[in-house]
């Protein structure tokens, strides 16, 4: 096992260089890159990008930056500014170097832990990192965790009453659980249950309350939960369901195998028969794929979720990075979950040795 080990955290590196790479090109090459964001501010007189441009030195005044000549310029909105002022831009955001070189020295700074600073927030990107990501890794455990508490109990119970009333209306809400987005969901949450129009039971707006470090132990844990409530709640409501019959569908499986019905045949009771032989088997798919349950939820519905519930997290941090087009923070965050993916996929593959020690990867190519 530790041979596979090494060998999956080897692929790793290929594996990352490869999505770094073509992420990067397809970036570089989009229309609306941080220069012309800035002199899209710039033009349009705006406040917060003149501010960041004037304190980096790149200029003294809106005034000597319009006053120069008006030729033509590869970048939208650029006639009428000095040539030499775009030119001190592109040297600030570092476009006065090749493609190649850009990437090598960013991938060079990427070994040395240092991913940059952000290009209009005034933050090293290290830094909003790890202040956004306790609000999307909570959201994904607790979403993933709460997904599992559900689906695998109900799971089971489909699979033992399969056909029978209990089944067909489970399947009813499962269903409708699946065709409801999360975000729509969450919106209704919000309307009914957090001051939008009816009840006002649960707060919006970060992990805990202002008063959060004042209160006792029990005090914060029930306070960090009544705020992830909500947001929690409409993240599972799509991954329950699927989950839900992927547990049913397995069980379904492994009970009609021969070995069920030898056990049968022996005496053994039904809830031996189904958590003594049925329940491993059964379960190896289910419970192995936690690690990638995790990171799917956390890549596709927290973005979302974060917006409608002002959760300041790593989604948001990266939706106005690139509408900004930050690009440090970009791929900053891009590298962050490139490599949680890629380890998550790695633990999944372990649970499954876990889950069942037969299996053995060491005898597999990888």
């Amino acid at each position: 096992m530790g041979a596979y080990i090494v060998r999956r955290l080897l692929l790793i590196i290929p594996t990352l260089f490869a999505i770094m790479v073509i992420n990067f090109l397809v970036i570089q090459v989009a229309p609306g890159g941080p220069v012309e964001q800035v002199i899209s501010q710039l033009t349009g007189i705006g406040g917060d990008i003149t501010e960041r441009v004037t304190r980096s030195g790149t200029s003294e005044t809106l005034t000597q930056v319009t006053d120069g000549a008006a030729g033509l310029s590869k970048y939208r909105g650029a006639q009428g500014l000095d040539p030499d002022f775009i030119k001190e831009l592109e040297k600030q955001f570092g476009f006065d170097q090749p493609l190649h070189i850009r990437f090598i020295t960013m991938m060079k700074n990427y070994l040395a832990f240092d991913f940059g600073e952000s290009f209009f927030r005034n933050r090293k990107v290290v830094d909003l990192v790890l202040d956004k990501m306790p609000v999307s890794i909570s959201l994904g455990i607790w979403a993933t965790l709460l997904a599992y508490l559900i689906s695998i109990p109900l799971g089971v119970a489909k699979a033992v009453r399969d056909g029978n009333r209990f089944d067909i209306w489970t399947s009813v809400i499962v269903i409708i659980g699946n065709a409801i987005p999360g975000f729509l969901f969450a919106v209704f949450l919000l309307v009914v249950f957090a001051g939008g129009s009816y009840l006002d039971w649960f707060p919006l707006a970060r992990l805990t309350s202002e008063n959060w470090a004042t209160l006792s132990w029990w005090g914060k844990i029930t306070d960090y939960l009544w705020h992830l409530t909500l947001p929690v709640i409409a993240m599972t409501i799509g991954g329950f369901a699927t989950l839900t019959m992927l547990t049913k569908n397995s069980f379904l499986d492994q009970i009609n195998q021969q070995y069920v019905l030898t056990a049968r045949a022996k005496g053994l009771s039904q809830r031996r028969v189904l958590y003594g032989h049925v329940f491993r088997n059964a379960m190896l798919i289910v419970i192995a794929g936690f690690p990638g349950a995790f990171v799917s939820i956390l890549f596709t519905s927290s973005l979302l979720i974060e917006i409608i519930f002002s959760l300041d997290g790593l989604g948001l941090l990266g939706f106005e990075a690139a509408f900004k087009r930050d690009f440090p923070v970009m791929f900053g965050t891009m590298f962050f979950f490139s490599v949680l993916g890629l380890v998550m996929n790695l633990a999944g593959d372990l649970m499954y040795t876990v889950i069942d020690p037969r299996i053995d990867f060491e005898s597999r190519e990888v």
